[in-house]
């Protein structure tokens, strides 16, 4: 069972290279961009996984703060567990103490859903890292809705947000991470009465 002094691990989900960085996919890069922006690190090659990391503390100094890996695994979507599991195993932390941000298709966009274990709803990152490690981590829920008309799921979610949505994406990604601060100093139930919509 984890104790409070054993760190977390935040994972953003997403698709390596410039030509996904602006997709509905790659909300959880975006999120875990801006946490290591608010904890003044910058991301570097990790040396156990094939991931991008940047290490520190996340919440108030003193005994409320909680020590953070941030991660983006530089693999693709669907091969995160590899990356997630080596890190987690290398940093010693325990599984609830993971938590993936990722694009969710069932929730209207910008919706925020905070929770622990459950399936992967079809999510490719989520599949992958329960395979790997079992399904007992956080998650992170950021909608983005579900693909008009007829478009198929895999086109819309490696497409851009686009201009309407892009309009509000920087306040919804300042909001997502947000949650994942409050879900680390305040617990899951709080982070969720905070932001589940």
């Amino acid at each position: 069972m984890s104790d409070a002094t054993d760190p977390w691990l935040i994972v953003g989900l997403g698709n390596p290279g410039p030509e996904y960085a602006a997709n509905r996919h790659n909300v959880g890069f975006m999120v875990a961009d801006l946490l290591a922006e608010r904890i003044g690190g910058k991301f570097k090659r990790a040396q156990k996984a094939q991931a991008q990391v940047v290490e520190g503390r996340i919440g108030p100094p003193g005994p409320g703060s909680r020590r953070v890996v941030l991660a983006k695994p530089m693999s693709y979507m669907n091969l995160s567990g590899g990356p997630v599991t080596a890190l987690r195993d290398f940093y010693k932390v325990p599984t609830d103490h993971v938590v993936a941000v990722h694009d969710e298709l069932d929730i209207d966009y910008g919706m925020l859903r905070l929770k622990l274990g459950g399936g992967d709803n079809g999510h490719n990152g989520l599949k992958s890292m329960t395979k790997a490690m079992g399904p007992d981590y956080h998650r992170v829920r950021f909608g983005i809705g579900r693909p008009p008309g007829r478009m198929q799921v895999a086109d819309f979610v490696l497409k851009d947000f686009g201009s309407a949505e892009r309009k509000e994406l920087a306040y919804l990604v300042d909001r997502a991470a947000d949650s994942v601060e409050c879900l680390l100093a305040e617990g899951l139930e709080r982070a969720q009465s905070a932001y589940n919509s």
